[in-house]
């Protein structure tokens, strides 16, 4: 195939952090669903997808896990890639960025734009996000946090290699011009233009000095590369980008003919890695698809907040296809789709169940109860049959302008209009009337067929959102045929009428679920211990003495894996011993010379053999992390009160 026919798409890559929720699978649902329909067209079609690995985030999972990084994210990957597996994905190829090759590209990439002088190294000094693995000044942060997720930031200050973003503004802004379509939606555009490059690219920060988890700088081993070359590279050297030589594969496949991400990442898509592209001398992708979010109700999908649905859960309980459905037709192309155990049922029940199931269902029995499963293309057509077969000519027309623009839910709301039409026909054309009368089978015969044939044209139009429905149908009406026009088979023998989605009862599922929900929620009470303690009075309080130490020497507590020997310092004159249950979390070398507040009248007590006179504060986080309360601004000796 030429240049023309190839389609090469990609999703955003997945963060190896925790299990991907049903918002995290939009993309992988979504591109497959374009290079299903791609392929449909007669295109050669390359969809690839992966999971992003490194970062400070991931060193600190792996480490509250007690375990190293790179097994950390072999779990993860793995879970990924069951989780898209669920959802009947297809993609090519699964990229992680701890892959080898990637990471020789990602150094030679490094180098090459240090070497021409597009990466500097300089100083950062401002707010980070951990979670989003962001820097901002202080005028881009929102109510004082992260703009993009609303969480706490951290002031940082660190040595650091910077892309010049600054050099490549005036000819990222003339691309836009250039090519209209390269961000859809259009509002997307607006906002990054209007948002980001008019009031003046800032360099970007693209290596880190205060954590190992990443690929080294090959030149400076201080450093490590950061996450938007890193991530963002993948597109190319998962299909053989090297700039010491690109593979055949990555000559045909580049540039990439559809990113689809997410809107929060559209800024990184669109003026990071243009710029990246531009200054390596390759082409441009040629469109950047940022797809709205997938909501609970009106919020985003959290663990804090209780409210994170999983799709490879969903999809066993309901099916794989009532999951790419609900996805498909019921997000928007610009804004936010929601999603609940009751919005999904309700979907479900009125479109697959009753609408095209009930469609299928009943044409395929009829046709096998008048017939004997046989019927043939009519000889003639009255105005029923003509109003049928011109509101399927309009809505093939109208899907293919849909699905060429990635409009899916107006796309799938277009054929399932379609389907409510040929409802609307037998409920016109009443074959079981027509079954009485021997004068009116040719008729009848006539009927079934448009009926049949409507079936056929659904299942082909759907198959890019239900592949695995749509081979069902297939398989009843026993037709082959891929062509998207009406009357373009002869006969039609079916086979055994099969009930594609049974209807869900919405109150007993939806209390099976409420029922499951409250056990986990205990189950996960009882792992955690958690302990509902009495209130107290201020008296009560003021018992307990905190003051303030400093850690002066740390060691591991033999046959103890859990503890560590602390010598403190609290002003007293005299060394405090507190053996500290935070191994598992702490080395040594990062606790010395910090200090820390100290339940200093607590009763001592021999642990493995040290005797502890004390207790440090600490607070325990989620995903299983505890982070020691330090202090170093207050010097030891100071009472807390």
């Amino acid at each position: 195939m030429n240049d023309k026919q190839k389609f090469y798409i990609t999703t955003a890559i997945a963060y190896a952090s925790r299990k991907p929720h049903i918002g995290n699978a939009y993309d992988i649902v979504l591109a497959d669903m374009i290079a299903r329909y791609k392929k449909m067209m007669g295109f050669d079609v390359y969809l690839m997808t992966g999971s992003d690995e490194h970062g400070q985030k991931i060193e600190e999972y792996a480490k509250a896990d007690g375990i190293s990084p790179k097994e950390f994210v072999d779990n993860a990957a793995a879970n990924i890639k069951a989780v898209w597996d669920s959802l009947d994905t297809c993609y090519d190829k699964f990229i992680r960025t701890t892959d080898d090759y990637h990471e020789d590209a990602v150094q030679k990439i490094f180098k090459k734009l240090y070497d021409q002088g597009d990466i500097y190294k300089s100083t950062y000094e401002g707010k980070y996000c951990v979670p989003c693995e962001s820097f901002y000044t202080e005028s881009q942060l929102v109510d004082g946090k992260c703009p993009d997720c609303g969480r706490e930031v951290i002031d940082s200050k660190e040595e650091a290699y910077f892309l010049r973003l600054s050099k490549y503004q005036d000819k990222l802004v003339e691309y836009y011009e250039q090519n209209p379509d390269f961000i859809k939606p259009e509002s997307r555009k607006n906002e990054m233009l209007n948002n980001f490059i008019k009031p003046g690219l800032q360099d970007l920060c693209v290596s880190r000095s205060s954590f190992k988890w990443g690929v080294p700088v090959s030149f400076d081993d201080k450093h490590v590369i950061y996450v938007w070359i890193d991530a963002l590279s993948n597109y190319i050297t998962g299909v053989g980008y090297n700039p010491d030589g690109s593979s055949e594969q990555y000559k045909k496949l580049w540039p990439a003919d559809l990113h689809v991400i997410g809107k929060d990442i559209v800024r990184f898509h669109t003026i990071y890695w243009p710029i990246i592209l531009m200054a390596l001398g390759e082409p441009l992708p040629k469109q950047v698809l940022g797809h709205p979010w997938v909501l609970v109700g009106e919020d985003k999908m959290s663990k804090s907040k209780g409210n994170v649905i999983y799709a490879d859960e969903l999809a066993a309980r309901f099916g794989i296809d009532a999951v790419r459905y609900y996805l498909l037709s019921e997000i928007p192309f610009t804004q936010d789709g929601t999603i609940t155990y009751e919005s999904f049922i309700t979907k479900f029940n009125a479109d697959l169940a009753n609408t095209l199931g009930n469609l299928v269902n009943r044409t395929v029995a009829m046709t096998n109860k008048y017939f004997g499963g046989k019927v043939t293309a009519p000889e003639s057509r009255d105005e029923l049959d003509n109003e049928l077969i011109n509101c399927a000519a309009e809505t093939i027309t109208k899907y293919y302008s849909l699905m060429d623009n990635y409009r899916n839910a107006d796309a799938c709301e277009c054929v399932m209009n379609f389907a409510k039409r040929c409802n609307k026909y037998i409920d016109e054309t009443t074959p079981w009337v027509l079954a009485k009368d021997e004068a009116t089978l040719p008729r009848l015969n006539a009927v079934l067929y448009n009926l049949l044939e409507g079936i056929r044209l659904l299942g082909i139009m759907l198959t890019p959102v239900i592949p695995s429905s749509c081979k069902s149908i297939a398989a009843q009406i026993n037709s082959d045929c891929t062509e998207l026009a009406f009357g373009r088979v002869s006969e039609f023998t079916v086979g055994e009428a099969t009930p594609l989605f049974a209807r869900i009862d919405m109150p007993k599922v939806l209390e099976e679920i409420a029922a499951e929900q409250a056990k986990k929620a205990q189950e996960a009470e009882k792992a955690e211990n958690i302990v509902k303690l009495p209130e107290i009075s201020i008296d009560d309080f003021a018992k307990v003495e905190l003051t303030t130490a400093k850690i002066v020497a740390c060691e591991p507590i033999p046959k103890a894996k859990k503890l560590l020997k602390l010598t403190l310092n609290d002003g007293s004159g005299k060394p405090r011993t507190v053996a500290s249950g935070i191994a598992k979390y702490y080395t040594p070398d990062e606790l010395i010379g910090r200090n820390v507040i100290v339940v200093s009248n607590l009763k001592p007590a021999v642990l493995c053999g040290v005797e502890s006179n004390g207790m440090i504060l600490a607070a325990d986080c989620p995903n299983d992390d505890v982070k020691v309360i330090f202090v170093d601004d207050i010097p030891e000796g100071c009472k807390i009160r």
